[in-house]
Parts: C-alpha cells; sequence; structure tokens
C-alpha cells in the first residue's frame, strides 16, 4: 500500500489525546483518519507519540496508508480542507511501504512552557507559575535526570506492572526566554505522565521545596505538571534535531 510520512501540528485543549477510542469521538487520530478517509476510501493511520488530553503537538509524525497513490502536495491540501481549525497537517512525504511512524522512530522531544507572568492570550500554551522561580537549581536538577535511570517515581501507578520503568534520557535541557522557562526533553520513550511529572519536581525545585537531584526520589511523586504547557517538539528517525531551544508560543 503507498504509505505516506506525515508531520501534523495540533492545540490539543479542545480534544481527549492523540489515539482514536471507539467511546471518545474528540480525538486528533479519528479526526485524521475521517478526514484522510473522505480522500481516499480506506486508509490506516498510525501516530507516533500518544500524546494525552490537553497536550499540543508542534512536530507529531503519523503513517498513513492509501490503496491508491496520490501526490503529497494535493493530500495534504485535501485533508487539511476536512480538518478542525487546531489540526493541520503541515507536509506529506511518500514513504517506504514499511514505514511505521511510531516503531521506527528513534526519539521523541517534548518542549515544556512556564510562564512567569499572567497572560492573557498564550493562556492555553502554558503553565503559569506565581511564585518565582530559581532557574539555576533547575537546571542543575534537569542535567541529573539525563542517561539511562528508572523512572519508577516519575511514572502513574496505572502502568501495567510488567512494563519497563527504564528510559534513556538524551537530553534534559532548561532555558529562559523572556517571560517563559522551557524545560526540553529528549528520549528514546516516555512512561505515563513522566515528562509532566518530572516539570513539577523541577519547578518544586525552583520553588526551594525540593530537593536537587530528581533521581534521589524514592517515594512516588504525585503532582503532576498541567497538560497545557506540553507539546511533543519533534519525532527523529535517526536525523540530527538542532533546533535552538526557543517557545513555540511565545509569551513577550
Amino acid at each position: 500500500m503507498p504509505t505516506y510520512r506525515l508531520t501534523i501540528e495540533y492545540e490539543g485543549t479542545r480534544y481527549s489525546g492523540w489515539q482514536a477510542q471507539g467511546n471518545t469521538p474528540k480525538t486528533i487520530q479519528g479526526h485524521l483518519m475521517r478526514a484522510a478517509s473522505q480522500v481516499a476510501g480506506d486508509v490506516d493511520v498510525g501516530g507516533a507519540g500518544r500524546t494525552d488530553a490537553g497536550v499540543h503537538a508542534a512536530g507529531q509524525v503519523a503513517h498513513l496508508r492509501l490503496k491508491k497513490a496520490i501526490d503529497p502536495q494535493l493530500l495534504v491540501r485535501k485533508i487539511n480542507d476536512l480538518l478542525p481549525h487546531d489540526i493541520c497537517v503541515l507536509r506529506a512525504a511518500r514513504a517506504g511501504d514499511a514505514f511505521h511512524a511510531r516503531h521506527d522512530a528513534i526519539s521523541r522531544v517534548y518542549l515544556y512552557q512556564i510562564a512567569r507572568r499572567r497572560t492573557a492570550f498564550a493562556k492555553p500554551f502554558v503553565w503559569w507559575v506565581k511564585d518565582r522561580l530559581d532557574v539555576a537549581p533547575m537546571r542543575r536538577a534537569a542535567k541529573t535526570i539525563e542517561g539511562r535511570h528508572d523512572f519508577t517515581a516519575f511514572s502513574d501507578k496505572r502502568i501495567k506492572e510488567d512494563e519497563s520503568r527504564i528510559v534513556v534520557v538524551e537530553r534534559c535541557e532548561t532555558a529562559v526566554a523572556g517571560n517563559l522557562i522551557l524545560i526540553r526533553i529528549e528520549a528514546s520513550h516516555f512512561l505515563w505522565k513522566m515528562v509532566r511529572k518530572i516539570v513539577s519536581f523541577l519547578v518544586e525545585v525552583g520553588r526551594g521545596n525540593a530537593g536537587g537531584n530528581p533521581l534521589d526520589q524514592t517515594e512516588p511523586w504525585q503532582p503532576t505538571a498541567p497538560p497545557s504547557g506540553l507539546f511533543l517538539e519533534a519525532i527523529t528517525y535517526g536525523e540530527p534535531f538542532d533546533r535552538p531551544l526557543a517557545p513555540i508560543v511565545d509569551v513577550p
């Protein structure tokens, strides 16, 4: 079957997450499948990252399998005409017939945006933390996360017992950009809610309420940062990811 690699952006505020579910009609995957099927008949759509409810994406990748080849630019235009305003296919390219967006991915890159001031326009894309955060210890704590570690303390208790909690984190970096504090984490995969729990821990480090090394955490970390500030920034397939650490939705 002709297979395409789609790059997609979306605002997750109105949706129940990426993954289509029988009793949950408002999903990104569900809308994409319905639009693509109207364009090309029977289709198969699979995403590289299963973002949760309220989480956004600037670079989600999906495979799309069709029964008949279509010009990629025409495909993008026709699908976008049928999608809601807050979901957009950025580009499509022919891929090998065996290409699988999730199984072939090398790494996932997430970006979290913390606002240092109240914002009327960017509220759906940030977590506004009213307390003043000390970024220096947050940055040091973030670097300790890099490497191969057991992230049981930062996983949701509903994860299956036989699922490994070992994750290799390629990078965890923190930066200040105007009125935003940015946290970027790249890894081969992530446990459910892992990124948002790590972010909430780093915020407590910035407040002075938590120790500087998250790997010293032995008990399950309960607080979870809200989904509004989280973006699936990119999926990599062996190519270098060199986008400067910068806001996706800025707060001047």
